[in-house]
């Protein structure tokens, strides 16, 4: 079968604490059990875990038993129509935009669930270096005015 699912978990800055890449059959709730585990054992501190409703059911006894941690289910409206950013899961989101504006992550270009993990990674990586490199906190600047446009007073 063709395919992947990417299970990223973040902090709250949408930084890379975890990835687990699985063929696109792995049930949400089943390939979701291996990403906490890392930054449960690296980051023994961290309590929650939010997640959204495609984990809900068995794995939030899982964690709440093996790892000893809160998982909780973001869950939509009940009567929300159409797309809307949900709490807490933005950051994840973000995330994978991040990631994805690499070209190699854009398509599911890796043979191996390894090799995809590591490109993911090594986005991360990137993120981050530009971050440092930077020097400064990032700010957003105004509207910038396109090339060629006379500003209207």
């Amino acid at each position: 079968m063709q395919g992947r699912k990417r299970f990223i978990v973040t902090d709250t800055l949408g930084l890379l604490l975890a990835v687990h890449v699985v063929v696109a059959s792995v049930q949400d709730r089943d390939g979701a059990r291996r990403p906490p585990l890392g930054p449960r054992l690296d980051h023994p501190s961290a309590q929650k875990i939010w997640a959204d409703e495609g984990f809900a059911a068995r794995l939030v006894d899982w964690t709440a038993q093996i790892l000893v941690s809160e998982l909780d289910i973001v869950r939509k409206d009940p009567g929300q129509r159409g797309f809307q950013v949900q709490p807490k899961r933005w950051a994840v989101e973000r995330t994978f935009s991040w990631i994805t504006a690499n070209r190699r992550l854009a398509r599911d270009y890796e043979t191996s669930p390894a090799h995809a993990e590591t490109m993911i990674r090594w986005a991360m990586i990137g993120v981050m270096v530009r971050r440092l490199a930077r020097g400064r906190a990032a700010v957003r600047s105004g509207p910038r005015l396109l090339a060629g446009s006379a500003q209207v007073s």
